[in-house]
Formats: C-alpha cells, sequence, structure tokens
C-alpha cells in the first residue's frame, strides 16, 4: 500500500495580506514537492490570517473566488495537493451575510476536492465573526488515502473524530489556531485522538504574537499508535513525515477500539 508524505506548514504568514499569504504558500509547495510531497497542510485562516476584526468579512471569499484559483494553480504547478484554511463567504442558500471559518482541500491537478466549515467556534471573537457549519463529516480520496478535514476546536471534541474514525477517514487534516496557554493539545490530546481513532492526525498550527493571542506552534503528525511522526518548534517551519497505509492496516487489525464499541449503550451521551 501507498504511502502519502505530508508536509505541514507552521506559519501565521502576514495578517490582512492575502497577495502575501499565497506566495508563502506557492514557496512551500514548491519545496514540498521538491522533497516528495504529495500534500501540503495550512493553518486555520492561512490567507487572511486570524485575529484581523472586522476584515474576516472584508476579505472572506467563495469556495471557488480568486483565491482558491491561485492554490489551484499552485497545486497543479507542483503536482501537491494543498489544504489551507480561509473565511469563506457564503452562497446564495446561505443566511444573508454568514461568513464561515472554513478549509478547503484542492488536488494536486488542482481541482476542488472538499471544503469544510467550521463546527464548533471557539469564544466570543469567532462566534462574532463566523457561522458555525453542520456537516461534521467531510472526506476525500486522495493517493489511495480517505482524507477528513476538521479545524482547530473541532478537534478537542472525542465524537467529532469518532465520527471520522467511523466513516473510515485515514487521515485526518486539522489546520488550528492554537494559543497560549493550550499547547497540551497538540502535545497530549492529538496523539490520543490518533490511537484511540486509529488513524492519522496532521494538527497544523499558526505561530507567534499575533493581535491579543499568542500561537504556540508544535504543528504535529501522530500515527495511530500514539506516536508522533513529525512536530514543529516554535518558529515558522515546514515538517514533513510520511502516512504510512500499510502501517494503518495493521495498527486496525491489531487495535480493537471500533470492533469493541457497544452503541447501545451510548445513548444517553447525546
Amino acid at each position: 500500500m501507498p504511502s502519502l508524505h505530508t508536509a505541514l506548514l507552521q506559519s501565521s504568514g502576514r495578517p490582512g495580506d492575502v497577495a502575501h499569504n499565497l506566495r508563502i504558500l506557492h514557496d512551500a509547495a514548491r519545496e514540498a514537492a521538491a522533497t516528495g510531497a504529495g500534500l501540503l497542510v495550512c493553518p486555520e485562516l492561512f490567507l487572511t490570517g486570524y485575529a484581523i476584526g472586522d476584515g474576516v468579512r472584508r476579505l472572506a471569499e467563495p469556495a471557488d473566488g480568486e483565491s482558491a484559483r491561485a492554490v489551484a494553480r499552485t497545486a497543479a504547478e507542483y503536482g501537491i495537493a494543498v489544504l489551507y484554511g480561509y473565511p469563506e463567504r457564503g452562497g446564495a442558500d446561505d443566511p444573508d451575510g454568514a461568513v464561515y471559518n472554513a478549509a478547503q482541500l484542492i488536488g494536486p491537478d488542482g481541482g476542488r476536492l472538499a471544503n469544510y466549515r467550521k463546527t464548533h467556534l471557539f469564544g466570543c471573537f469567532e462566534r462574532e465573526w463566523f457561522t458555525p457549519g453542520d456537516q461534521p463529516v467531510v472526506q476525500a480520496e486522495l493517493s489511495g488515502a480517505r482524507i477528513g478535514v476538521l479545524i482547530c476546536y473541532d478537534v478537542e471534541f472525542p465524537e467529532n473524530v469518532r465520527a471520522h474514525a467511523l466513516a473510515g477517514t485515514d487521515l485526518l487534516l486539522v489546520p488550528t489556531a492554537q494559543m497560549h496557554p493550550f499547547q497540551f493539545v497538540a502535545e497530549s490530546v492529538i496523539p490520543v485522538r490518533a490511537f484511540e481513532n486509529q488513524m492519522y492526525v496532521a494538527y497544523v498550527n499558526r505561530v507567534g504574537q499575533e493581535g491579543e493571542f499568542e500561537f504556540v506552534g508544535l504543528s504535529t503528525l501522530a500515527g495511530p499508535d500514539g506516536v508522533v511522526r513529525t512536530r514543529a518548534g516554535r518558529t515558522e517551519q515546514l515538517v514533513r513525515a510520511d502516512v504510512d497505509l500499510a502501517f494503518l492496516k495493521e495498527s486496525r487489525a491489531d487495535n480493537p477500539y471500533l470492533h469493541d464499541r457497544r452503541p447501545e449503550l451510548y445513548g444517553p451521551l447525546t
């Protein structure tokens, strides 16, 4: 079975400057592809910045907007899939003025594979500017792997990740804006989520001070054995690791969590 070499771009870019951030993404895609990566994962709201206040609405774009086309050109140029975070302006079927904290997966041919809207908004800032999404499991197929997407706070709800496990997600991509003092999520929660749900989890963070927030970095790719394959530090970095699908198959055969569940007992939880 194939492996998917995966690159994690830990960067906050330049908040409020979409053109500059697209250039960072372009350069990271070129570097990642040169090392054999088939997937580049960027942080939450990477295209615009996180702590940009009413800039969220001003810079929001539809899922097929100008920035999406720019990312598609980069992906096709280097033959690498790209997952990036951005504020999505809703379409005609959405509530008036709805903006979503979204992440979109573009394939290595430039085609749009998946678009996910964050379902669990964190804190007053996000609830002021965003509408929560209502589709818990979004997936796409890439290089023999079933890819799932959550955003930041979503992964801290075990129900979300278990829903992906039951839907067969092999690699869960989690662009994030994890801030001080919650670094234990990258250090402890993410490896546990990967182990208890028998999947790979790529958790890709912003870094440094941005407005009132201090992002802690520590971008992490953890395997189904709970072992971290790569972890960034506290600076801007591009780190890489393999998602080994053969190892994932073996791990699932050895670990009975999903087989030993008793769903008839869990009704009171919801």
